[in-house]
């Protein structure tokens, strides 16, 4: 697997005692004040959605990876606290399956802008965004510089949109861990749905793990998508296939992904 060591991936590898918990939310502001004295002075903001995944997971997959994927990123980091996840997210191609609540972006980059402007006030001086899911990250990019702006020069915002290597790092994930990388689609997938296997395993319906659309979208596929929504694509709201998944093709997944994240993290906060 890349990435495997976070000192030679010149992560932030703090020798600092960490706080008893990294969540912000668990903490009283007397923690919060300490542990900003003790140069803990970096967050977090997970962003997750509540949509469909097909008929064999929870609308929580994406707020559920995030939550998980936000405790290794700052845990790689170091450093490094959590800020609540927000839960939803951009997914107004998923409505046509009912239970999926879809914010519209410029709510989303409110939501974004305030909580970035929060934490630099109490002085938090670097803030990390990340989505699991991947309607957000065109929001995401769009809304960087204003977040920037919003929090000044003393406080450095930074934003992962790279969804890309996000499916790369996933193939070579699940092949590492003896799954098939042809079954990664990135919707309710052999990776998605090995991730909840490991994180939630009693929310996974095992007896209707399906493939959806398998392979690569074509542009117009992709433009069709965006436009009509997920289900012009696929009925079953599946991209890829979620047959074959495992609980460790799931924490091999999640331990990638951290490792990316952190990577992409410490290398663009160096510049």
């Amino acid at each position: 697997m890349p990435i495997s060591d976070p000192q030679q991936e010149g992560l932030i590898v703090s020798n600092l005692q960490p706080p008893e918990t990294l969540h912000l939310a668990r903490m009283t502001y007397e923690d919060v004040a300490a542990v900003l004295a003790t140069q803990f002075d970096r967050v977090i903001i997970p962003c997750g959605a509540i949509e469909q995944h097909g008929p064999h997971l929870p609308l929580s997959m994406d707020a559920d990876h995030a939550d998980a994927l936000a405790v290794e990123i700052a845990t790689l980091l170091g450093r490094t606290l959590i800020a609540p996840t927000i839960q939803v997210g951009c997914s107004k191609h998923h409505m046509a399956f009912p239970g999926t609540i879809s914010l519209q972006e410029h709510t989303y980059a409110a939501l974004c802008h305030d909580y970035c402007v929060s934490l630099a006030t109490h002085g938090f001086k670097r803030i990390y965004l990340f989505s699991a899911h991947v309607g957000n990250f065109n929001a995401l990019h769009a809304m960087l510089p204003s977040l920037r702006e919003a929090v000044g020069p003393d406080v450095q915002v930074l934003a992962y949109t790279d969804h890309q290597a996000w499916l790369r790092e996933w193939r070579l994930a699940v092949e590492a861990a003896g799954g098939d990388p042809d079954s990664v689609g990135g919707h309710a997938d052999i990776a998605e749905t090995s991730l909840m296997i490991h994180l939630r395993p009693d929310s996974v319906r095992h007896d209707q793990l399906v493939a959806g659309h398998v392979g690569a979208m074509t542009t117009e596929q992709l433009n069709r998508m965006w436009k009509e929504g997920v289900a012009s694509i696929s009925r079953n709201g599946v991209l890829g296939d979620a047959r074959g998944s495992s609980r460790e093709i799931g924490e091999t997944c999640l331990h990638a992904t951290a490792r990316l994240l952190a990577s992409a993290f410490s290398a663009e906060s160096s510049t």
